[in-house]
């Protein structure tokens, strides 16, 4: 047991000479990991095409299109200028130009007027007019216009003699449509 006494600081010294130098290495080898930065490059960010699908009508807005720069803070985000993505640009070149003097002068109704005539103008800006779009429906077909509007005349087959079985309720829908009256009251 003297002899195990004597030998055990002979075994434990290189045992704990080789524990400063594996914490060495380890202190190294977890720096050469720190190296990558915590901040994502705007190319690598994700977080502008997050949706959340339980909210009621989440993933329907269209997440192509939608521009992140919108939310963020104006003193933190770079002037950004983009052209309008419903317009080609050459088209958008041909949009016309209010000069701010108007409203400089504090003539409002002007400006506004100006403001009103460029829409007008504007072939090119949505809401497009939807009375061109079914102006000419029908032309040139068999079936003619579908319009219901039309399609109303005076001299109707429709008989509506039953409405003054229905009662006295119904007395005035029943003139309404022409209905004799055959009570005669």
């Amino acid at each position: 047991s003297e002899a195990l006494a004597r030998s055990a600081p002979l075994l434990i010294a290189p045992c704990l000479s080789w524990l400063p130098a594996v914490l060495v290495l380890l202190i190294l080898s977890m720096r050469r990991q720190r190296k990558q930065p915590y901040i994502i490059d705007e190319e690598e960010n994700i977080h502008e095409n997050i949706v959340r699908y339980d909210d009621e009508g989440g993933g329907e807005e269209d997440t192509e299109a939608f521009d992140i720069a919108a939310m963020w803070n104006p003193r933190e985000a770079q002037l950004v200028v983009k052209n309008r993505q419903d317009m080609l640009p050459e088209i958008e070149s041909l949009s016309r130009y209010v000069p701010q003097a108007c409203v400089m002068d504090n003539n409002v109704h002007n400006y506004v007027l100006a403001k009103l005539y460029e829409a007008d103008m504007d072939l090119w800006a949505p809401p497009f007019d939807s009375l061109q779009t079914y102006m000419f429906e029908g032309n040139g077909s068999v079936a003619e216009s579908l319009s219901s509007l039309q399609s109303v005349t005076t001299d109707s087959d429709q008989s509506y003699d039953y409405l003054t079985d229905w009662g006295p309720r119904f007395k005035k829908l029943a003139e309404m449509y022409g209905a004799t009256d055959s009570s005669g009251a």
